[in-house]
Formats: structure tokens, sequence, C-alpha cells
């Protein structure tokens, strides 16, 4: 009881204190000694009083936000912020870099805010999805061999053993091992739109989206494609994307080039666009794709 009674006196003491820093949040006034509490000067804990909030400043870092917390990287961005789902205004162009005029970019689909974890669950949605999980391995039952017993129970001074496909011999069956089965994952439909529409924003904040009016080459030769993604700048990897089936020259000219890929729009997936620094897409592509993140999703 004894026990009790102190435990809520020292309680009722440690709120009586605290109660300075929290007064602030309320916007009332704390009286003229509660600054000058010894608790309070013990702890260091400057007070910083406002008509919405109080908070407590640490006497090692000047400002709110420690240091640490905050990243020195360069983050390449465009003329806005990224994230407001503002329409962008791109130069349509072609393989020749002729201008072919300007296109709009649905802001809700290139203009999303970038989300990493979004990201992340759609490639592993994405990879565990397309594991074939073929693998297999026999059980006792399965091997083959005599079911005989090998030799007598007693009297042998070996050990004791009913068969000879136990896991413990050689040719034997495997225990526990894996079986034929499924990897795929459950993932709902709009986190799937979602990460699409986040890896085409961060190509686009990039500046590594270009839009091209077709993918029209004059013949199935690998040095047309050779001599134009030579003339673009600063990439390694492109990935084409055209609205409908793709052409047979552009398959034959592209098929021997391993930083060169090309998809049709209905295959466009954001694993693909991840592995590849460049995206170029048609105009049909661009109004198929935009087309399909308004289409409603079938519950």
């Amino acid at each position: 009881m004894l026990w009790n009674i102190a435990r809520a006196a020292w309680n009722l003491s440690m709120a009586r204190r605290l109660s300075v820093v929290i007064r602030g949040s309320l916007s009332i006034a704390p009286k003229s000694g509660a600054l000058h509490d010894p608790w309070v000067k013990k702890h260091g804990l400057p007070f910083i009083s406002s008509k919405r909030f109080s908070t407590l400043e640490s006497q090692a870092n000047e400002g709110l936000i420690p240091p640490e917390l905050l990243t020195n990287q360069t983050v390449l961005r465009p003329d806005h912020d990224i994230g407001q789902y503002a329409d962008l205004v791109t130069r349509v162009t072609n393989f020749h870099n002729e201008d072919k005029g300007f296109m709009v970019l649905a802001g809700d689909v290139f203009d999303v805010p970038i989300r990493k974890d979004i990201v992340h669950r759609v490639v592993r949605w994405q990879l565990a999805k397309r594991q074939q999980g073929t693998h297999s391995t026999k059980t006792i039952s399965e091997v083959s061999g005599t079911g005989k017993k090998p030799y007598r129970q007693k009297g042998t001074g070996r050990a004791r053993h009913g068969t000879l496909r136990g896991p413990q011999f050689r040719h034997g069956a495997t225990m526990h091992g894996p079986k034929p089965r499924s990897h795929a994952i459950k993932l709902q439909k709009k986190v799937r739109r979602l990460g699409l529409k986040i890896a085409l924003s961060a190509r686009t904040a990039e500046g590594k989206l270009l839009v091209f009016e077709d993918l029209a080459i004059p013949s199935h030769k690998t040095k047309n494609i050779v001599n134009y993604v030579s003339q673009m700048e600063n990439t390694k990897k492109i990935l084409l994307v055209d609205g409908g089936p793709v052409d047979d020259k552009l398959k034959l000219a592209t098929r021997n080039l391993r930083y060169v890929n090309v998809l049709p729009s209905i295959g466009l997936n954001v694993y693909s666009i991840l592995q590849h620094d460049t995206l170029v897409m048609t105009r049909d592509a661009v109004n198929r794709i935009v087309e399909r993140m308004h289409t409603p999703i079938n519950r």
C-alpha cells in the first residue's frame, strides 16, 4: 500500500514538471516561475513556445533536424518538383533526331511521387512469379531399388537396416527435398499499376524517356541500330517500346545486340525499365500505356 502511494506521488511530481513543455502546445502562457524550475535547468531543456506547437531543441545541433539524417547526394530533378501530378510536354523525334512535334504526357502516369518500397514489391513479385518451380527430388518410395531387408536384424554386429533406399545410402532417397511448386506471391493490381507509374516517372524525371514518332528503320541490318544508338548521349542500355506488335525488321536488327531490347506496349514492365537506363517509346505506345493506366481495375 505504501509503495503504491509513493509511486503515485512520484508520477504526480514528474507530471507537474513536464507540464512546462506540454503547456506550450496548448497555447497557454506559462507562469512566471515555470521556466525557472530546477528540474528543467538540471536537464538543460530550452523551452520554445508557439501558437500551434512547442518543441525541444538539442544543444548540440542548432537546427531541429540532426545533420546525420540529411543527405548530401545530388538528385537530378526537372524544372519542377517530382510527384506533382502535372502534365508534361515532351519533344517527339525519331532515330534521325528529326522534329516531329510535341506530345503531352499525363501527369498521373509520368509524374507521380517516387516510392522505392512500391518498386521493390513489384520487382519481387515479378521475379518470384517467373520462377519455373520445376525442381524435384525423389523420396524413399520413388527411388529405384529393392525393398528387401539387406540382412538379418540381429547377430551381424552391424546397424539395423530395413531397406537400401534410405537417405543414408548412396543412390538413396532425399529427405525433405524440393518438390514442384509455384513461387508466385500475391500483389494487388493497384500496387502493380502504381509500380509501373513510378518507374515511368523516374525515367521521365531523369530525362531518360524519349518519345519517337515510330520505330521504322530502312532495313534489318544491325548496323543501322548501332549507328542510331551511338548518336544518343549517355546511353548504355536502351529499351524500345512500340505500340503494337514489333516490326520484323526491328526484331532482326536488334536481336544480336545485348544492349538493345524491344517490347510491345502490352509487355512493358517495371523490371525491364529498371534494367535499361534509357527508355524509348513511340506515340502509340504512350497512348496505349496511358489508356491502360486509366482503365478501371476489375475486382
